[in-house]
């Protein structure tokens, strides 16, 4: 069978929308947003570049200041960001593409340099990780968080609400609330890090609470049909972990049913790195358990995509890395071509070099 022939490449359903094939742009930190946390000027390019994806989720953008973690990423939390991505979205749109926004908030994962009036960074518990932050002044190590106290909690949900009314201000399709890689709401769901004793820690069903209340009020105002939600069940990515990951994993996909999703994007393995789970765990019980379309994530090839598709083990593939250095990867991967080499020293910070000059085949 050739490439083109897999339905990796067919049109496919996602709530309203009908996609041009199953091949998703994962959001992707590339740090090069304009004081005020406004999207770059060079960002509608970009984007537009890479629009043969069936669906963009764009880079994780901060939903306050507050809830910043590393230097030069953009936010959706005030009219000029929204102005900066208008942009955005209207030149994807032009290319007949479809875009959604990834919700970010770090918790922990920041630094007081990045946050408003030099505050600490805040947590569900005053657990330190281990590693460092990424500052205008470059990597300092992170510090203790403070707790949030029990009753800051509802204005952390009403930050993703005001945001994702922002979002579609902005013409974004649709919201991706991110639950993974060791940022705030995963740190809620993760006994390492959630050693609270009030409603949002200790059971399993506590620690998944304000995940839920921040689903319950994002699709409250977006059509649940346009909201996804990102988890990393065995991820290791910033300090995090959880003693018992498939029984939580198992009842926070049970629980989002309920709200009827657009989809379930999930981070498989170590993110960015092996895609291996070990004890035990098994990815394809959260993708029984989902009532909707599962995106698979992490260290995709064309090969392992298109299995993937046969044994039906995932409806759409996220492809990452391959995407910055390929804006045309769809037709690379559908016409086998070689793929451009990616820069590592351009992928955060810095111009157009290594951002919007990557070649597609029919300008080399």
């Amino acid at each position: 069978m050739s490439n083109a022939n897999s339905d990796l490449f067919h049109s496919t359903q996602l709530g309203p929308f009908t996609l041009q094939n199953r091949i998703v742009m994962a959001p992707l930190t590339r740090s090069r947003a304009q004081s005020g946390d406004i999207p770059s000027e060079l960002a509608p390019l970009y984007y537009a570049q890479r629009a043969s994806a069936g669906l963009i989720i764009a880079e994780a953008t901060q939903i306050s200041p507050q809830g910043k973690g590393y230097a030069f990423t953009p936010g959706i939390y005030d009219d000029a960001q929204v102005a900066g991505w208008k942009k955005v979205t209207a030149a994807v749109h032009a290319k007949g593409g479809h875009i959604f926004l990834q919700l970010w908030h770090v918790g922990r994962i920041s630094h007081p340099s990045l946050q408003p009036d030099g505050a600490l960074p805040v947590a569900p518990s005053a657990v330190q990780p281990e590693g460092n932050a990424f500052t205008e002044d470059g990597f300092q190590p992170f510090v203790t968080p403070r707790a949030l106290a029990l009753e800051e909690l509802p204005g952390i949900v009403e930050q993703y609400r005001h945001a994702s009314l922002l979002a579609i201000e902005a013409g974004f399709d649709g919201v991706e609330i991110h639950a993974a890689n060791g940022y705030l709401l995963d740190q809620f769901l993760r006994d390492k890090t959630n050693l609270r004793t009030d409603n949002y820690g200790g059971s399993i069903e506590n620690r998944s609470r304000l995940l839920l209340e921040v689903v319950e009020a994002v699709t409250a105002l977006v059509p649940s049909d346009r909201v996804g939600i990102r988890l990393s069940p065995v991820s290791p990515a910033n300090d995090i972990a959880d003693s018992n990951p498939q029984a939580l994993f198992s009842h926070v996909v049970e629980q989002l049913n309920r709200f009827k999703l657009a989809y379930l994007h999930v981070v498989e393995g170590a993110t960015g790195g092996p895609r291996q789970v070990d004890d035990g765990f098994d990815l394809q019980i959260l993708r029984r358990l989902f009532n909707g379309t599962y995106i698979a994530n992490n260290g995709y090839d064309l090969a392992l995509a298109i299995k993937a598709r046969q044994d039906n083990l995932a409806d759409l593939i996220a492809f990452g890395r391959p995407f910055i250095a390929n804006p045309d990867l769809v037709e690379r991967l559908k016409t086998g071509a070689p793929l451009n080499a990616l820069d590592p020293d351009t992928l955060y910070g810095g111009d157009a070099r290594g951002y919007t000059d990557y070649q597609a085949l029919n300008a080399a």
